[in-house]
C-alpha cells in the first residue's frame, strides 16, 4: 500500500477519554472546535495560518463573543479534521489509501488552498492521488470503497469517477502487461489453461489470465460494482465471457446459498437489486458469453427475490437462445404458489417453446441468407431432445404432476430431436411407477408417446419385462424385437451365401420373413381380456420350446409362445390393438395358415 508521509514534529496530540482532544504546549489553548461528539482544545494562529473557513469562521465566533466553534456535518468526522489539525501544526501526519478520501475532502471544507498557504494540504493529497494512489490497482479499489462514507463530498470533488475510470483503464490493459499483485482463487479458464500448457515452468508462473481482476472488485457495493462495471464495457476491449465470469464470481461472493436466506425480509431487497444489476451488466449480445446454467441459476434467484418482469424476460430470452447447453438440473424451477408442483412446469414449457421458435426463425434466416455459422442447429435439436427427456424422468417424481403437463412437454419438441426414445421411455417408466392411479386409458396415452420402433436393445429388454407397461405396448416390443433379430440374421445368412444367392434373392427372403411376421401378428389381434385368458395354454406350450425365447421372464415368454404358436392352425384369434406410434398389421386371410406355420418354425431356428 502506498503511503505519504506530512511534517516534522512529533505528534503532540492527547486524549482524555474519548470526547476531547487536545494539544501539549507550553501555551494556553485559545479555541474550542466541537466536531461531532468530540471537542479539541487548540491554538488560533497555526489554523489561521492554513484555512481561510477557519478565518471566517473565527471572525464570526468573535463577534458573537463566542469561544467555541461548531462544524456541523464536517466531512470524514473529528478522525479527518484531525489529520487537518495536524497539518496546520507541522505535526507528522501519514496519508494512504483508507484515509485520503476523508482528509482530502475534509482539507476542502475547511478551504485549506494554494491561495492561503504555499504547498497547502489540498496540493499534497492531490500530488498523492496522482502519483501513487490511482497508479496502485489496490489502491485505487480501496479508495473508491472510502468514498461512499464522504458522500456527496467525494462525488462533487470528482475522486468517485477518478478511481472508477482507474479501475476500468487497468482491466483493458493486456495481461502480459500485468505486473502488480491481484487476487485469483479461481480455476483458470479452458483458454487461459489451454495457452499455459505449451509455455515452461517459470513463463506459467507469470503468466495472466483474462479475467485476473473480477475477484478484487468483487469486495465493492453494489451501486460502485455496478459503475465500475458499465465502465469496463464502455472501454469496448472485453470480451462477453471475461464479463460474465465477473458476473458470476460478484454472484457467488454476494448471493446467499439458502433459499430461506434469500427470501428473508431482511436481505430481499438486497437480494433484488443484486439480482437486477447482474441482469442488467449482463452483456449485449445474447448468443455468446454467460453459460446457460449461471442464467438459469440466476433466474432461480430473481424468481425466489421478486425482481420486475423486465429482468426475468430478459433471462428467458437469453437462456432461449442457449437451452442446449443446460443440464437437467439446471431446469429444476422451484415452483411458487399457487402451483402445487415441485418444479415450475409452465415455466420451462415456455422456454422450450421460444427455443423452437428462435430455432424455425433462424432456419428461415439460414436459408434465405446462406448462413451456415449460427448457433442453433439439428446438433443443437438433439441436445434439447435429450435434455427433455432427462427433465421429464426428473419430474415424473412428483406426484402432483399432472398427465397433460407431462405430455405437453414431451412434444413440445419435435420428433426428429428424437432419433432414439431410450430417454423418453425412461421419464414414461418413472411417470407409471409413481402414479400407480393412473387409468387404462391414461397408460394407453402415455405411452403412445413413446415409439417402440426407435428403443435400443437394452431399452427393448427392458420394456419387454416391464408389467408397468400396458400389454399391447409389450408385444409391440416383442415383435418389433424379433422383426429386428430376423433382419440380422438375414443379413448373416446373404453374407455367408453371397456366391449363391443374388441380391434379389435375399431381398425376397427378407420380404417374406416380414411379410409372415406380419400375419402372425394379425392372427393374435385380441382382446386383451381374451389374450389372458389362454396365456396358460401357451406357458404350456412354451415348456415344449427349445429356443432362446425361454430365458426371458415368464410374462414376455408367454406372448413370445402366443405369438409364434399360434401359427399352426389357431387363425380365429386376434392380437391386442397395437400402438398408434407403431403400423398396425393387416389381418391375414385363412389361406395363409401353412405358410406362416412354416415360416415360424424357420424362424424359431434362427433366433435361437
Amino acid at each position: 500500500m502506498k503511503f505519504m508521509k506530512l511534517g516534522s514534529k512529533p505528534d503532540a496530540f492527547q486524549a482524555d477519554g474519548k470526547c476531547i482532544r487536545y494539544v501539549t504546549s507550553d501555551l494556553a489553548t485559545d479555541v474550542t472546535i466541537n466536531v461531532g461528539e468530540v471537542r479539541f482544545y487548540l491554538h488560533k494562529f497555526p489554523l489561521l495560518s492554513k484555512s481561510s473557513r477557519f478565518r471566517k469562521l473565527v471572525l464570526k465566533a468573535s463577534e458573537e463573543c463566542c469561544d467555541e466553534i461548531n462544524m456541523v456535518d464536517f466531512p470524514g468526522g473529528p478522525k479527518a479534521f484531525e489529520i487537518c489539525a495536524k497539518f496546520c501544526y507541522g505535526m507528522t501526519v501519514t496519508l494512504n489509501a483508507y484515509n485520503v478520501v476523508a482528509a482530502c475532502c475534509a482539507a476542502e471544507y475547511l478551504e485549506m488552498t494554494e491561495d492561503v498557504d504555499r504547498g497547502n494540504l489540498i496540493f499534497k493529497i492531490e500530488v498523492f492521488l496522482n502519483s501513487s494512489i490511482f497508479r496502485s490497482w489496490k489502491d485505487s479499489i480501496i479508495v473508491l470503497q472510502t468514498t461512499k462514507s464522504v458522500l456527496p463530498w467525494s462525488e462533487n470533488l470528482k475522486i468517485v469517477g477518478r478511481c472508477i475510470d482507474s479501475i476500468a483503464s487497468k482491466t483493458s490493459l493486456d495481461p502480459a502487461k500485468i505486473t502488480w499483485s491481484y487476487t485469483y482463487n479461481r480455476k483458470l479458464s479452458v483458454s487461459d489453461k489451454t495457452a499455459g500448457d505449451g509455455m515452461k515452468f517459470r513463463e506459467k508462473i507469470v503468466s495472466v489470465p483474462k479475467d485476473w481482476w473480477v475477484e478484487d472488485i468483487c469486495e465493492l457495493d453494489i451501486d460502485l460494482y455496478k459503475r465500475v462495471m458499465t465502465a469496463v464495457k464502455s472501454k469496448g476491449r472485453m470480451d462477453g465471457v471475461t464479463i460474465c465470469e465477473a458476473l458470476k464470481t460478484y454472484a457467488v461472493r454476494w448471493l446467499p446459498d439458502s433459499v430461506d436466506t434469500l427470501d428473508s425480509d431482511v436481505h430481499s431487497w438486497r437480494n433484488k437489486l443484486l439480482v437486477e444489476t447482474i441482469v442488467c451488466l449482463l452483456p449485449s449480445d445474447r448468443d455468446v458469453g454467460c453459460s446457460c446454467s449461471f442464467l438459469l441459476k440466476l433466474l432461480k434467484v430473481a424468481i425466489l427475490v421478486g425482481v420486475d418482469n423486465s429482468a426475468k424476460e430478459d433471462l428467458l430470452k437469453r437462456i432461449s437462445l442457449k437451452l442446449y447447453e443446460a443440464s437437467a438440473k439446471d431446469l429444476l424451477i422451484p415452483a411458487r404458489p399457487p402451483q402445487t408442483t415441485l418444479y415450475d412446469i409452465e415455466m420451462v414449457l415456455s422456454i422450450v417453446k421460444r427455443y423452437m421458435m428462435l430455432s424455425r426463425d433462424l432456419d428461415v434466416a439460414k436459408n434465405e441468407m446462406g448462413c451456415t455459422d449460427l448457433v442453433l442447429g439439428h446438433g443443437s435439436l438433439l441436445s434439447v431432445g435429450k435434455l427433455i427427456d432427462e427433465y421429464l424422468e426428473e419430474i415424473a417424481r412428483d406426484p402432483n404432476l399432472s398427465l397433460a403437463s407431462f405430455i405437453d412437454l414431451s412434444q413440445s419438441v419435435p420428433e426428429f430431436a428424437r432419433p432414439v426414445h431410450d430417454g423418453l421411455y425412461k421419464a414414461i417408466d418413472t411417470y407409471l411407477k409413481e402414479h400407480l392411479s393412473l387409468t387404462k386409458v391414461e397408460r394407453k396415452k402415455l405411452c403412445s408417446l413413446m415409439d417402440v420402433k426407435k428403443l435400443t436393445m437394452d431399452a427393448s429388454m427392458h420394456a419387454a419385462q416391464n408389467e408397468r407397461l400396458p400389454l399391447r405396448v409389450v408385444v409391440q416390443v416383442l415383435f418389433f424385437e424379433q422383426v429386428r433379430s430376423v433382419a440380422g440374421v438375414q443379413k448373416l445368412r446373404d453374407t455367408s451365401h453371397s456366391t449363391t444367392n443374388t441380391d434379389e434373392e435375399s431381398e425376397k427372403t427378407a420380404a417374406e420373413d416380414c411379410n409372415s411376421l406380419e400375419k402372425q401378428m394379425s392372427r393374435i389381434k385380441i382382446k386383451e381380456d381374451a389374450f389372458q385368458e389362454k396365456c396358460e395354454l401357451a406357458k404350456q406350450s412354451s415348456k415344449n420350446s427349445k429356443s432362446g425365447i425361454q430365458l426371458l421372464p415368464s410374462r414376455s415368454r408367454r406372448m413370445f409362445d402366443k405369438l409364434w404358436g399360434f401359427g399352426k392352425g389357431h387363425a380365429d384369434n386376434r392380437s391386442s390393438e397395437t400402438s398408434a406410434s407403431s403400423q398396425s398389421p393387416t389381418s391375414m386371410v385363412p389361406g395363409d395358415t401353412k405358410s406362416s406355420g412354416s415360416s415360424s418354425r424357420n424362424r424359431r431356428h434362427s433366433i435361437s
